[in-house]
């Protein structure tokens, strides 16, 4: 009876605390409640939170939104400018185009004037490759048999408003045919100068780059030579057709216990730009 009468003794100050701290919360929340200007700043404070927390959301949506638009606006920026680089290409190259076909046509004019006032018989032909097996001397044109091309037919072009000796055909096909230019180290060529009349031969020498050389000149021209003079064709031998140019000579090589002496001579034909020809069928002038 005692233990348990001891027992409620301390219980009981513990509950007798515990309902005085709720008395004096309970007090002081109805005091705070009751004052007007303490409810004032509540509101104040839970406003201004309000506003903040407002303001925080709309700068970061704002921010995001500005960040989308940026990029779409981008893309588009990037895709107007594929467009316009492609379109650019295009007109450039149509710009090319028509320049290259103004040049075509100003070539093909000035070929077909020269075809008309050409006094033998011909055939045009153009350049479409070089010989596997020989690659930098001979070369094949787009005429044969087909089209009355024969092997030995002299091959003429027409550049910088001359004619010039291209060389000769050494093989016919059907369709196509191959030419040995003069520059060829089996090229040799009856030939003249223009002003002199002195008569000897144009060899190759391997390589269009390196002058031909006129060989076998009697040495009585050594006065009557000079740098410029034309080099033509003498028409002995029957194959290729007198007065056609060869080059100009470009130097003078003599010495005084040699027989004869030897030019250097510059062709009047850019194998390098040689597009287009003329296989002479006939060394006979034609008439008509």
């Amino acid at each position: 009876m005692r233990l348990g009468r001891e027992r409620k003794l301390k219980v009981r100050p513990a509950l007798e605390l515990y309902v005085f701290i709720c008395l004096i919360m309970l007090s002081f929340v109805s005091i705070l409640f009751s004052s007007r200007n303490a409810l004032v700043d509540i509101k104040g404070i839970g406003l201004t939170m309000f506003l903040g927390i407002r303001s925080g959301i709309d700068e970061v949506a704002s921010t995001v939104s500005r960040t989308i638009l940026s990029i779409q606006e981008l893309a588009n920026l990037r895709r107007e400018f594929l467009e316009l680089t492609d379109r650019f290409a295009r007109y450039e190259h149509l710009e090319r185009s028509a320049a290259e076909i103004r040049q075509e046509n100003n070539r093909l004019r000035e070929l077909l004037g020269f075809s008309q006032d050409l006094r033998y018989q011909h055939i045009p032909a153009r350049l479409i490759g070089r010989d596997p097996v020989n690659l930098f001397s001979a070369f094949v044109i787009n005429r044969g048999t087909n089209d009355g091309v024969e092997a030995n037919m002299p091959v003429i072009a027409y550049h910088g408003g001359v004619q010039g000796l291209v060389g000769r055909v050494i093989h016919t096909g059907m369709f196509e045919s191959l030419v040995m230019p003069l520059y060829d180290f089996s090229s040799f060529v009856s030939s003249r100068l223009s002003e002199s009349r002195y008569d000897g031969i144009v060899e190759g020498r391997g390589i269009p780059e390196i002058p031909l050389l006129m060989r076998f000149i009697s040495k009585r021209a050594r006065e009557e030579i000079n740098i410029g003079d034309m080099v033509i064709s003498s028409g002995t031998g029957g194959i290729i057709p007198a007065g056609i140019n060869i080059g100009r000579v470009i130097g003078i090589n003599y010495q005084e216990d040699e027989l004869s002496m030897e030019v250097e001579i510059e062709t009047t034909i850019d194998f390098s730009r040689l597009e287009y020809m003329f296989v002479i069928i006939s060394t006979e002038e034609d008439n008509d």
